[in-house]
């Protein structure tokens, strides 16, 4: 007799009241339209679960920070048009900044190309080079000097 008072009692909540049965549902989507920006090192290798930090234009606020995933990429959904910034920084002292600009379609200008397109080995060459033409320079210089001196 108990138990069929009770169970009359809450067939009659739930079917009165079906609110307080439900707490907030969550709900997940697939948009299109976000950026991703991908950070690797030199050698090719992603910078994996780097920070990120995210600054839209003009704000003072960071619009959104995180980390990267272990293939190095981050995504965001810009709101407003303009040039973002976006920060990767692995913490042992390797950091990229990269601009996104964003026109008012809320697209990529696709012009722009983040970070230096030479390789490692481009780039101690061309600093090779350097080094050899500023001493070229300094010794033909001092040369000149020398021989202005003896005549």
């Amino acid at each position: 007799m108990k138990y069929k008072r009770l169970t009359i009692y809450l067939l009659v909540i739930f079917f009165l009241f079906p609110f307080l049965l439900y707490a907030h549902g969550v709900r997940g989507k697939i948009d299109c339209g976000g950026f991703v920006v991908t950070a690797e090192y030199d050698s090719g290798e992603p910078m994996s679960y780097a920070r990120v930090k995210i600054s839209a234009p003009a704000a003072k606020l960071t619009f959104q920070s995180g980390r990267t995933d272990r293939n190095g990429r981050s995504c965001f959904f810009p709101d407003t048009p303009g040039e973002w910034k976006v920060v990767v920084d692995d913490e042992m002292g390797h950091r990229v900044e990269v601009p996104v600009t964003v026109n008012e379609a809320m697209k990529l200008k696709t012009d722009e190309q983040a970070g230096s397109s030479l390789s490692k080995y481009e780039k101690a060459l061309m600093g090779i080079c350097i080094i050899f033409g500023i001493s070229g320079i300094l010794f033909l210089w001092r040369e000149k000097r020398e021989s202005y001196k003896q005549t």
